[in-house]
């Protein structure tokens, strides 16, 4: 059972949401909370998993029955929730009192933990009841620790509390409309692992002719799902409406603070019975810039680099010169941060 609740005329209060707990929450809760060894712990696992029973059914008030496949695991005193594809991390909070919120560093940096969602969940058990204050994705707390050296204080970063969106209908949205993809999150070395050895037993130069067709390969996407609305009206004006559109992800890691880039890349057929080309790249996850010096490269069949660009501050988008081939064409496109980090896409037209 729901029901709104205002503690002060703080507008992210107004947009709170109470969730009433029963008495077998309690009991899931004391029974997760036997499951740890440490007695420190336990209070915090007990506060953890009333917070994700009441993430759980918040949910599931709000998304279709035939839609949610929500769940509670628990794995390093840490609940967790599963729905449609999306990993969300209820944060427990007794009290909502600072304008800093301790998140275990663990949540963020092991790969097998890190979630696409972090929810803020006020825990007030004397009340029986859970508020629901707000929610922040991964990308944008990696971008933040990134950019502003987020303070780590034993094992727990220090997160302001005015990062988290307290429209929870927000989160709803990207529940309905959006993708796991587009939020990328750290991949375990058993994980790269099998990418890597899928990766060298296929093919995996993409074919572009083959766009114009309207097949297209696993992980290109239209380019909606991956940048944002003011970034799609002003590719309008950059890129042609002819052809085959796509967009691919591209994950350049740590150098990064896992911040992603997206390829675009539009396919078309010229007058002269070529194919025309036109690459470029985006920033995602709402960044309104591309990182600095992110250099963009053609290169050859045998390796030769035919173009290059190199992203400034600021730029919001960076774009190699429109360019031709004959079917069968072979060629290769280079996203780089420095020396270390280099990610390759090969094409075939």
């Amino acid at each position: 059972m729901l029901n709104s609740q205002v503690h002060s005329t703080d507008i992210r209060l107004l947009l709170s949401e109470v969730v009433l707990l029963e008495l077998e929450d309690f009991d899931k809760a004391i029974d997760n909370s036997k499951l740890v060894n440490s007695e420190a712990q336990q209070w915090q696992t007990y506060l953890d998993t009333l917070a994700s029973i009441g993430c759980e059914k918040w949910l599931n008030t709000r998304i279709a029955e035939n839609r949610s496949s929500q769940k509670i695991k628990v794995s390093e005193d840490i609940a967790h929730l599963a729905i449609g594809g999306f990993k969300i991390c209820p944060i427990a909070v007794e009290h909502l009192l600072d304008e800093v919120i301790s998140i275990p560093s663990s949540l963020i940096e092991k790969s097998e933990l890190a979630d696409h969602f972090y929810v803020l969940v006020e825990v007030l058990e004397e009340e029986e009841q859970v508020i629901i204050r707000g929610f922040l994705r991964y990308d944008e707390l990696m971008s933040y620790r990134s950019q502003y050296n987020l303070e780590l204080r034993d094992g727990f970063y220090q997160v302001p509390l005015s990062l988290f969106d307290a429209e929870l209908n927000h989160l709803l949205f990207y529940y309905y409309f959006s993708e796991p993809l587009t939020i990328a999150l750290p991949v375990t070395s058993a994980q790269s692992s099998r990418a890597s050895l899928q990766r060298s037993l296929n093919n995996t130069r993409t074919k572009l002719s083959q766009w114009l067709e309207g097949v297209f390969e696993q992980g290109w996407q239209t380019i909606d799902t991956l940048i944002n609305p003011e970034a799609n009206l002003a590719l309008s004006t950059r890129i042609t409406q002819r052809g085959a559109k796509k967009a691919k992800l591209i994950d350049l890691g740590v150098q990064l603070g896992y911040q992603t880039v997206a390829l675009l890349v539009n396919i078309t057929e010229e007058s002269d019975e070529k194919l025309g080309v036109l690459i470029q790249v985006h920033p995602t996850g709402g960044e309104r810039f591309l990182p600095p010096d992110l250099k963009l490269t053609l290169l050859s069949k045998g390796g030769k680099t035919l173009q290059q660009v190199t992203s400034r501050l600021q730029d919001n988008y960076i774009q190699l010169k429109f360019f031709k081939g004959e079917s069968g064409k072979r060629f290769s496109v280079e996203l780089s941060l420095g020396e270390n980090r280099k990610v390759k896409e090969d094409f075939e037209l």
